[in-house]
Formats: structure tokens, C-alpha cells, sequence
């Protein structure tokens, strides 16, 4: 098996966390590092979050680096009413025996990337992209090194959930991620268009909930968390898992359907700050971006429900 070397920038936060659960179980992912950064939460918490799921998945072995606490060049921002105000839902924090990394997150990947092969280290964005573009910034070759970037954020067809245009991971930090569109390094975003497509119904969290495994059990908690939220504050039925998408794609690129384009971050207005401009009128084989259209949502489901239950 051709394993994928892997990097996992993250602000945990509910689906988060399944998206964790999901690569920490993953035989197809040499898990390289996971790196926080401040968004659902502050970043205290999310770095304690990703070390509470670390050691749910019994994965030490992973080091957790710590990452930005605010966006480059704006207050910071928060999505508690979404994820609970310590960022996992329901879940009863602690501390985990495992401490954080030393080091800043950026420097991780920095260091991660630059000493393996070029091409061969894929970092799955799914938070504000504050750190991979800090990242850059302190090592200019670090995007013509990179593998694939994959990425939850963005909204086009389906409209904002944070603004009437944006999705909270690019309002959050519109600056960084421009800094990561604008790199020259591959990217496949996965935006509310497709996660919209990749929703928590009861009979998908059901099967889930018979793996008899903690990761299994904390990924329901997370999803029942989600839905009940979803319920009360949007009046939707089900809630899209948006984080676990790029990590589904990574496993099996076949659940989902992308387009060659070109994506730019508007960065100078209030009103539509954050907001993805996607333009598919591009050249498809020059093309550096790709947009994800199209979901197996059932298929999304399976996966989880196949690598936890393999992994218990």
C-alpha cells in the first residue's frame, strides 16, 4: 500500500474531530503531524482538543503542534454556538497526558515538508488557514514542495454560513488563505457546495454508533452534538460533516467530483470579506485549483464507519 504522507492543520471543534478520528484510525495516511490553530475556538482549546483526540485514538505516536492564535491581520473570531464552548460538544474536557510539540505549527510545517520529498506531504486544511500561510511566508520554496492541499472552506452556489458569501474557515482569516490560493501550490477546496452534500442522518450516525470502539463513540457524540445544533439553530434535520471531506478524499478520491479553476479571496471589503471567487472558465490542464462539486455523502458515511470499525 502506497500510503499518504499527511499533515492535519486543524481548529477543533465538533466535525473536526470526526475528521480526526477518521485519519488517526486510516491505514492509507502516514500521519505526519497535527497542527492547531485559534477558530472554532481560542487556541488553547484547540490544541488541547486535538490532544484529547489523540489520546481517544490511542495515537501518541502523532505530534501535536500548536499553532497561530489570532488571523494575520484581524481580531479573532469564534463558532462556540456551533461546537460548545470548549469545542467538542458535550464532551468533558481534560487534559491529556501527552503534552503539545515544541515549536510553533509553522515551523512543523515547515520542517515536515522541506525534508521529504518534494510533492510528497499533503497538509489537510480544516480550519483557518492562518498557519500554512505563516508557513510560507517563513519559507518561500515551501509551495512548490508541497503535495496536494486540501482544504474545508469556501462557499459558491450554496451561499455563506457565516456571511451571505463567505464560509466561516476563509472569513475567519481571508488574508491567509489568499496568501495559500495565491501560492502557486495545488489545491483542492471542499467547500459548504459539496459538505452540504455530506449530511449526519440518523441511520448514517446509527452505524457508526454500533462500532464498538471509544474513537467510534466520541465521533457520534460529536455528530449527535452536531445534529441536535443543526436542529435548533439553522432548523435543519441533519448537519453537513464539512470537515471530514478533504480526509474522505485523500482515502478515496472516487466519493467526490472536482472542477479545474481558479480561486481568489476577497480580502478588501467588508461586505463580502471572505468570499471564494471561483472561476471555472480555466485552461483544466494548467489548472492549480480544483473545486469539489459532487459527493457520495452515503459513501463519506461508509468510509467512517468501515475504518473505525476495522480499527477497533
Amino acid at each position: 500500500m502506497n500510503r499518504q504522507s499527511l499533515i492535519i492543520d486543524c481548529d477543533p471543534g465538533v466535525d473536526d474531530a470526526v475528521a480526526l478520528m477518521l485519519a488517526f484510525a486510516a491505514p492509507a495516511l502516514e500521519l505526519l503531524a497535527v497542527t492547531t490553530v485559534a477558530g472554532n475556538v481560542p487556541g488553547r482549546l484547540t490544541q488541547r482538543n486535538a490532544r484529547m483526540m489523540r489520546q481517544i485514538a490511542g495515537r501518541e505516536d502523532v505530534p501535536v503542534f500548536g499553532g497561530a492564535e489570532r488571523p494575520m491581520k484581524r481580531p479573532p473570531a469564534g463558532a462556540g454556538e456551533f461546537h460548545g464552548p470548549e469545542g467538542l460538544g458535550d464532551l468533558e474536557p481534560f487534559e491529556p497526558a501527552a503534552i503539545v510539540g515544541d515549536g510553533p505549527a509553522a515551523n512543523a510545517i515547515v520542517d515536515l515538508v522541506m525534508r521529504r520529498p518534494e510533492g510528497s506531504v499533503a497538509v489537510a486544511v480544516l480550519g483557518p488557514m492562518t498557519n500554512l500561510a505563516l508557513a510560507m511566508r517563513r519559507e518561500p520554496r515551501l509551495a512548490e514542495r508541497l503535495g496536494p492541499v486540501v482544504v474545508m472552506g469556501g462557499a459558491r452556489s450554496e451561499g455563506g454560513n457565516i456571511t451571505a458569501s463567505a464560509e466561516f474557515n476563509i472569513w475567519a482569516d481571508p488574508d491567509a488563505a489568499a496568501v495559500v490560493f495565491g501560492s502557486g501550490c495545488s489545491v483542492v477546496a471542499f467547500g459548504l457546495d459539496v459538505t452540504h452534500q455530506v449530511r449526519a442522518t440518523e441511520p448514517r450516525i446509527e452505524a457508526i454508533e454500533a462500532v464498538e470502539s471509544e474513537p467510534a463513540r466520541t465521533a457520534t457524540a460529536m455528530l449527535r452534538f452536531s445534529q441536535r445544533v443543526e436542529r435548533t439553530v439553522v432548523g435543519w434535520q441533519a448537519a453537513p460533516l464539512h470537515d471530514a471531506c478533504p480526509i474522505a478524499w485523500l482515502m478515496a478520491p472516487e466519493l467526490f467530483e472536482l472542477k479545474p479553476c481558479r480561486i481568489e479571496v476577497e480580502t478588501q471589503s467588508d461586505l463580502t470579506r471572505g468570499h471564494t471567487a471561483v472561476e471555472f472558465r480555466v485552461d483544466a490542464a494548467a489548472a492549480r485549483h480544483h473545486w469539489a462539486v459532487k459527493a457520495d455523502g452515503q459513501g463519506v458515511f461508509d468510509l467512517i464507519a468501515a475504518t473505525l470499525g476495522a480499527a477497533a
